[in-house]
């Protein structure tokens, strides 16, 4: 896996913002995501309520995988990682916005608002250059002997927090 992969990575998975996650309890969810590649160990933190099954595979701390699909970013990717619940209001401060507010009847302060946190442990990593660029290696690839170029896939391994 080369740097530029997981410079890729980070860069595109700000802005795909949705993906699926797994719960471990035989579940996956829609959740909205809020990368943080700053972090000791690389971490992405949701938002959610108390009583939702992701709230529940954080206080179990299972490990997790959490899929990434964005034709716009030209970015799939299927991330492992440990979940575990998180009372830091610093970076709650730092990731609430409306649409975390949509959800919470007293916004930020609503009790039943939890903050989870998901240390990266590994992600299968596919990054291509778009729709049309993909549509062109296709048809490059029908008119020549040549197979198309997908992009860039590899599998980028995260340093544990310390």
């Amino acid at each position: 896996m080369s740097h530029h992969l997981k410079e890729e990575f980070w860069d595109r998975i700000e802005d795909a913002r949705v993906g699926m996650l797994s719960t471990g309890f035989g579940r996956t969810v829609p959740m909205s995501h809020y990368a943080d590649d700053d972090e000791d160990g690389n971490v992405m933190w949701f938002i959610t309520a108390k009583d939702t099954d992701v709230a529940k595979a954080a206080a179990a701390g299972k490990d997790v995988q959490y899929t990434v699909t964005s034709d716009k970013e030209g970015l799939y990717a299927a991330i492992d990682g440990k979940l575990s619940l998180s009372t830091d209001t610093n970076k709650l401060d730092d990731i609430w916005n409306v649409f975390a507010a949509a959800w919470f009847r007293d916004g930020k302060d609503d009790p039943n608002v939890q903050l989870v946190r998901l240390d990266l442990t590994k992600a299968e990593v596919w990054a291509t250059e778009g729709k049309l660029a993909f549509l062109y290696e296709v048809a490059k690839a029908n008119l020549t002997d040549d197979t198309a170029d997908a992009g860039h896939h590899g599998t980028i391994v995260f340093r544990k927090a310390a």
